[in-house]
This record gives structure tokens, sequence and C-alpha cells, in this order.
């Protein structure tokens, strides 16, 4: 009888530990948690820490309130020059209204990442669709960001979500058109190099042509002062043989003559044809040339 009552008492106190574990529940800082009674829900914005619950009766689900990201698959798009372009874009959203997420998604985080990808393609196909190559891969892709940001979290804000930020993470171009666009680059290139090559090659004329003409000066006035140095040199020079020629002119007459003397006779191959008696021969024979 005791036995029977003890193992009575066990299972009373088995049951009632089993009650209280289903009895209450934790929240922590990085979850939103909502309650429900028998599928419906009772009480949302539940704060982080412990609670109680009516067991079998009531049902916590309970979600991440962390910035999630969701990594879209690249797609391709048409822009406004009708060329196609691949898209690889990526979405950081979060909840915000735990009650309306369970009631949109069914509090599943996948069918939210659907969601948010079809939308996010929409845009990405309408912005596109209004812009170049040039100005999606450059000029207007923050801005473009910036409008899928504001238009995407509008239209999530119903679902109980809130987008955070966008980010387009590489633009990239089918084959034939990246060829064509790298060929255009390539002969656009080429032209600028082209031209540079060319107004070098102008400067460089007109350097070498300043240089030519300051060399030709420079060589003109360099020859006019030197000639102008040897005549002022040669008049001295004269002068003073001159001078120095008055003072004797008997010893000027023999010292050109022996001058010449020696010019004639360099080598034993010199012949001179001219008469004895020539002048030429004045101080040959006579050193004070009186002889004839």
């Amino acid at each position: 009888m005791n036995q029977n009552k003890s193992i009575a008492i066990v299972i009373v106190l088995g049951f009632a530990l089993i009650l209280g574990l289903f009895s209450v529940y934790t929240v922590n800082e990085r979850q939103k948690a909502i309650l429900l009674r028998l599928g419906e829900i009772e009480k949302s914005e539940i704060e982080p820490g412990l609670h109680f619950k009516i067991p079998f009766i009531n049902n916590v689900r309970k979600f991440d309130s962390r910035i999630l990201t969701m990594d879209a698959e690249p797609e391709t798009f048409l822009t406004a020059e009708k060329k196609n372009v691949v898209v690889d874009a990526f979405v950081k959203w979060q909840i915000t209204d735990a009650a309306e997420f369970f009631t949109s998604m069914g509090g599943d985080e996948r069918l939210a990442n659907v969601r948010l990808s079809q939308i996010i393609k929409n845009g990405l196909r309408d912005e596109f669709g209004k812009r170049t190559i040039q100005e999606v891969v450059s000029g207007e892709r923050a801005e473009i960001m910036d409008i899928l940001v504001t238009s995407a979290d509008k239209q999530v804000e119903e679902f109980g979500m809130d987008v955070v930020d966008l980010r387009i993470k590489r633009i990239d171009l089918k084959g034939d058109i990246s060829e064509a666009i790298y060929r255009r680059m390539e002969a656009e290139r080429t032209r600028v190099a082209n031209d540079l090559r060319s107004l070098g090659a102008e400067e460089a004329e007109r350097i070498r042509a300043d240089a030519d003409r300051q060399r030709t000066v420079i060589l003109a006035e360099a020859y006019r002062e030197a000639e102008q140095l040897r005549g002022e040199g040669d008049a001295t020079a004269a002068k003073t043989y001159a001078t120095a020629f008055e003072k004797d002119p008997e010893f000027y007459a023999l010292y050109r003559s022996l001058g010449a003397y020696r010019s004639s006779f360099r080598s034993k191959n010199d012949m001179l044809v001219i008469e004895p008696d020539a002048d030429f021969f004045r101080y040959f024979a006579d050193p004070k040339g009186t002889a004839k």
C-alpha cells in the first residue's frame, strides 16, 4: 500500500514538473516572440526575459530580431539601350513587427526571402530599364540603390519587415557586349593616345626649331664677336709690326726675305725658276741687300 502511494506521488511530481516546464519560456535579446492561444495571436512584442504560459493552450513563436541577409541570385536585366547586363545584389533586412511577420509570412524566413527577392528583382528591372550601361555601371549606381531601398522598404512594411540596406555587388555584361565595349574602349584609348603623341611630336618640333634658332643666333653672334676680336687683333698686330719695322726697314726687308727663302726651299725637291739677279735673291748673296 505504501509502495503504491509512493509511486503515485512520484507520478504526480513528475507530471507537475513537466507541467511546470511547459508553463515557462524565455526570450533573449536577439529574438522577437509572440504568444499564441490555439493558433491565434494573444500577445506580441514580448520583452526579453522569463515568461509564463498555459501549457497545451498557449504556444510561443520566436523570430530572429537581428539584421538578416538575403543574397539574391544574379539576374539578367535590359538597359535603356536594350543591352543585357547581369546584376548580383544582396539585401539587409530585419523583422520589425513579429505579429505582422507571422500573419503575412507564417513566420517563415525562407518565404520572406523569396518575396523580398521578387520585390528587388522588379525594382532592379524598372530602374535598369530607364538607364544606359554607362549610367548603371558608374554614373547612377548609388542613386539606384537608394531608390530601391526606399521602394522595397515601403512594400515590405505591411509584412512586419524593414529593408535596412541594399548593395549591388557587381554588374557584368554578356560576352558579346563586353567584347564590343572593350573594343570601343580600346579604340577610344588608342585615339586619345594618338592625339597625345601628335601633341607631343608638335611640341618636340617646336622645341627643336627654337633650339636650332637659338643655336644659329648664338653661333652667329660668336662668329661676329670672334671676327671682331680677330680684326682688332690683326689691327693691333699690324700696328705693332708697323711700329717695329719703321725703326729698321732694312732689317724688316731681310726678315721677310729669309721667311720667303724658308718657305720656298722646304724640301730638296723644291725648284724655283727665276733669274739670278732678280730682286728675290737680293739678300741671298749679300746680307746687306746691295748685290744684284
